[in-house]
């Protein structure tokens, strides 16, 4: 049961949230990012439909900002909540369906999301047009199979779940990360975790499209950084933050 203490908060956040982003320049629904499609809205799947005959499956592909990520829309669930990413073959022991897509010439990574999976691919030079077959083929047998995407003992991490040691700011980040800025991240493929607050900094780290991505610098100042400060004044700027293997792979 949430204590007195608990309830007031929450009772303060939610008025704070609440307030109208009246000349700010963003829309009360939330914010878009910059695209290379600038001539077509990249909110919709560039590609009705993918059949493959005595197949009933669909799948569909979306455009992303980065132009070495394509999102697949299987037209079935994913993930029952949250994102999971797969930087490498070896992190992909918990997903069969991983697994497969990483078997794949010229995948790099792969995000997993609620209703999609976001491809990157190793060789900006490789044209989709020669890795798309495969992954539709790969994503339309593994669904027919039956098998789960995801080891029933691994499941995505919460990383925005509200925890009793969060001060009012804190739970004041993680509550617009969940609610407004991860949501539009992952129309665009990809997704945000929070890694800490400290000294007015928020500390993040970019996944799936986000990750290279020529404007992820430009998502993460004019997007992300505006919007928890016109909210949360306590904020002073945002930072990406790369695990050990992103550092060695842009050194490289």
């Amino acid at each position: 049961m949430a204590t007195y203490r608990q309830v007031g908060r929450l009772l303060g956040i939610s008025a704070r949230l609440s307030r109208p982003l009246v000349g700010s320049g963003y829309q009360s629904a939330g914010f878009h990012w910059p695209s290379h499609n600038t001539g077509v809205s990249n909110r919709w799947p560039q590609n009705p439909h993918w059949v493959v005959p005595g197949r009933t499956m669909f799948v569909q592909t979306q455009d992303t900002p980065n132009p070495n990520s394509l999102k697949f829309l299987p037209g079935r669930t994913v993930l029952e909540s949250g994102t999971m990413n797969f930087d490498s073959p070896r992190d992909a022991h918990c997903s069969p369906l991983v697994r497969q897509l990483f078997r794949i010439d010229g995948v790099k990574g792969v995000l997993l999301g609620p209703d999609f999976i976001t491809i990157s691919k190793a060789d900006a030079n490789m044209e989709w047009k020669v890795i798309k077959p495969d992954v539709f083929a790969t994503i339309m047998d593994f669904f027919t199979s039956g098998l789960p995407v995801v080891n029933e003992d691994s499941q995505p991490s919460v990383d925005t779940a509200p925890s009793d040691d969060d001060d009012e700011v804190v739970a004041m980040i993680k509550e617009l990360l969940d609610t407004r800025i991860r949501p539009t991240v992952q129309e665009d493929g990809g997704d945000v975790l929070y890694r800490g607050f400290e000294d007015g900094i928020v500390k993040l780290k970019l996944q799936g499209s986000c990750t290279s991505c020529p404007s992820s610098i430009v998502t993460l100042k004019s997007g992300i950084q505006n919007m928890l400060q016109f909210y949360v004044p306590e904020v002073e700027s945002v930072e990406q933050v790369k695990d050990e293997e992103e550092e060695e792979a842009a050194q490289a």
